[in-house]
């Protein structure tokens, strides 16, 4: 089982090991570890005051690095945004606060437990590649979710399979609003180490040249990226060699989809190369701009029937189909 997380950061001083029976916040109890990856473990916890599951990713920076003050600051300006964000594809932010300690402190942040899988388990469950209609309801409900918080003055700048979940019914959810922004800004830059190829594989151009402040074009590109990736069953410059990723991203055209044996409409690969495009200014302007020229593929109440042309303004798509809310994704609101 994969989840969404509560991310527990330390912003200086020696870090402090965390275990199982850790309580945080002198209430929420670590149980279970998921997983590891880049930025640390991932835990299943339990709030003890309201007796319901959480799910806890502990982060733990090295002594001594970034500014802890600073990073404290942005550390609570991002959590407070992303508790702001209202949308059935943001997984929800429950609590947040500090623990202090004497070899330093200790930044948690709550969030609701997604029971479901990544994107990338999924992707395995299904021999690697969706069909397009599945493919096209995913980067709906991504373009949906990310609406929402780009409205709320975030950028994710870590899109990937394994911060994608799909819920048991369907809903895709976008995890870690804001706070790979944070611990970004308070550590150490992202490396070419093998531990990072995973993150190379969606990144931006701008993100990777490090040069310009990131906006919401930066995550369209992760979404271009998926998107290839759910239809071809590769991201678009896949390598084990992280300088082989960062050229690709930076100078080399994403292939077509044809060519990698994959037929979808030709305006569908339009829109994938332009989500692609090394030059934010040539990407689509925002979220809700891509959910649009979306919309044609989406499969419609019936087996096997599309949505056809998209309405004039194309108005908000209602509330979601409980039976069917992966095939059926929810519009950015308002549009």
């Amino acid at each position: 089982m994969a989840v969404t997380v509560l991310t527990v950061w330390v912003g200086s001083g020696r870090v402090r090991r965390i275990g199982r029976g850790d309580v945080l916040g002198n209430r929420y109890e670590l149980e279970v570890p998921l997983g590891r990856g880049m930025m640390g473990q991932v835990w299943r916890g339990r709030d003890r005051g309201l007796e319901r599951p959480v799910a806890v990713k502990v982060v733990s920076l090295e002594a001594g690095t970034g500014d802890a003050v600073r990073a404290r600051r942005r550390f609570e300006r991002e959590a407070r945004a992303a508790a702001a964000l209202d949308s059935a594809h943001v997984a929800t932010v429950h609590d947040a606060g500090v623990d202090t300690e004497p070899v330093g402190e200790i930044h948690w942040l709550v969030m609701q437990l997604v029971e479901g899988a990544t994107l990338g388990e999924l992707l395995d469950e299904r021999g690697g590649v969706f069909d397009l209609a599945s493919a096209v309801a995913v980067a709906a409900q991504l373009c949906s979710g990310l609406a929402s918080a780009h409205a709320g003055g975030l950028v994710h700048r870590d899109l990937k399979p394994e911060n994608v979940m799909v819920r048991h019914d369907g809903v895709v959810k976008v995890l870690d609003f804001g706070l790979v922004k944070v611990l970004s800004e308070a550590g150490p830059r992202l490396t070419a180490t093998g531990e990072a190829v995973g993150n190379l594989m969606y990144a931006s151009p701008e993100m990777l040249e490090g040069t310009v402040e990131l906006d919401p074009r930066s995550d369209l590109y992760g979404v271009g990226c998926l998107l290839h990736r759910m239809l071809a069953g590769v991201p678009p410059f896949p390598s084990k060699v992280p300088m082989q990723i960062f050229e690709g991203h930076l100078t080399q055209e994403p292939p077509s989809l044809e060519s990698l044996g994959v037929t979808i409409p030709d305006a569908l690969q339009d829109l994938v190369f332009s989500l692609l495009a090394k030059d934010r200014r040539e990407r689509p302007a925002s979220a809700t701009e891509v959910y649009r020229a979306l919309w044609p593929w989406l499969p419609g109440p019936g087996p096997g029937t599309g949505r056809g042309a998209a309405p004039d303004g194309l108005p908000h798509c209602g509330a979601e189909d409980p039976r069917r809310p992966f095939l059926l994704p929810q519009a950015p609101f308002p549009l």
